[in-house]
């Protein structure tokens, strides 16, 4: 049965939105819309649900959780931590998922959203100390797409960014099965919006780059003549224990000791913290105040605008300088 789309008075959405559209003050008016909002999506989900468990139950004889239709796997990204900040498309894989695959980083308030019933498999990674390996992660998967589930694979990062998301696609592709990619805000963004600074501006920054710190290895070290650029943002990601590398690499190509530094810890969370200084000085800093991983570090003029924007820094970030 298809319902019809057209406005009806009687119902309670269509009310609202009506009273919202017939010169109620602005205010209530903004108010009664986003309620009819709410109304419609609430209804939506109903719906949905209900038409999934028809579906289960239409399938509950013909094999679907074993050897029958073969699942899909959505590579989900968590964001830097905060469960207001995850996407709405994200949120709908979550709370449509059989089983979730999750990373050490997912926060706990998005690990809250997966609904009660739902498979959770930690494959959780720090450094030196990988729980499951990369390889057994991409197999993980594909079992579970076999079984007929829909799979979110929930890591704490944008997924396409350091987030080792080929290697996964590679795995899944191989195995025929299903999949898609939900971005989201990314740690730099989160950082910087949480400093109340901008990754790129007119005056500072007009190109940004990101930088995955594990290149500063013996022998694996970033080009530095071609970062160390005055009108351009850098942020090195996993890069807290190869602070003194970039530092040095830095200045031995050419930026000034007191061009500005930043480093952004647990971005957007309640335990955010931070500490801002200059190329020079940041070593130091850090020995003083130490920081938890994972932590960002953010190398540009853009840093500058930071002593201009602590009045609007939300709490209960703290700010060392």
């Amino acid at each position: 049965m298809v319902a019809s789309s057209a406005h009806n008075p009687s119902r309670p959405r269509d009310r609202l939105g009506h009273l919202a559209e017939a010169g109620t003050k602005p205010w209530l008016a903004r108010r009664l819309g986003g309620l009819s909002m709410l109304l419609g999506r609430l209804a939506w989900q109903s719906q949905h649900w209900a038409d999934r468990l028809a579906s289960r139950s239409a399938a509950s004889g013909a094999g679907h959780r074993s050897g029958g239709a073969v699942g899909r796997v959505a590579l989900v990204g968590a964001g830097s931590g905060a469960g207001e900040l995850l996407t709405l498309k994200a949120l709908n894989r979550i709370e449509h998922a059989d089983a979730v695959v999750y990373d050490r980083l997912v926060g706990p308030e998005v690990l809250a959203m997966i609904p009660a019933g739902v498979e959770r498999h930690y494959v959780g990674k720090a450094r030196g100390h990988h729980s499951v390996d990369q390889a057994q992660i991409g197999t993980l998967l594909v079992a579970l797409a076999r079984q007929g589930k829909a799979v979110v694979r929930l890591k704490g990062v944008d997924p396409g960014i350091f987030g080792r998301l080929g290697e996964e696609l590679d795995a899944l592709d191989e195995a025929g099965i299903a999949r898609e990619i939900v971005p989201c805000i990314s740690a730099a963004a989160s950082a910087c919006a949480a400093m109340g600074i901008p990754l790129t501006d007119r005056g500072n920054a007009q190109s940004l780059r990101l930088i995955t710190a594990q290149q500063c290895r013996e022998g694996g070290e970033p080009d530095w003549a071609s970062l160390a650029r005055r009108d351009e943002t850098l942020v090195f990601y996993m890069g807290l224990n190869k602070l003194g590398a970039i530092t040095r690499g830095l200045r031995g190509a050419g930026l000034p000791q007191d061009w500005p530094v930043m480093l952004v810890a647990n971005a957007s969370l309640p335990e955010m913290a931070s500490l801002v200084g200059t190329l020079g000085d940041i070593d130091q800093r850090l020995a003083e105040s130490p920081l938890p991983s994972p932590c960002l570090i953010i190398v540009g003029g853009v840093v500058s605008r930071v002593a201009g924007s602590r009045a609007s820094v939300a709490e209960p970030a703290a700010c060392l300088s």
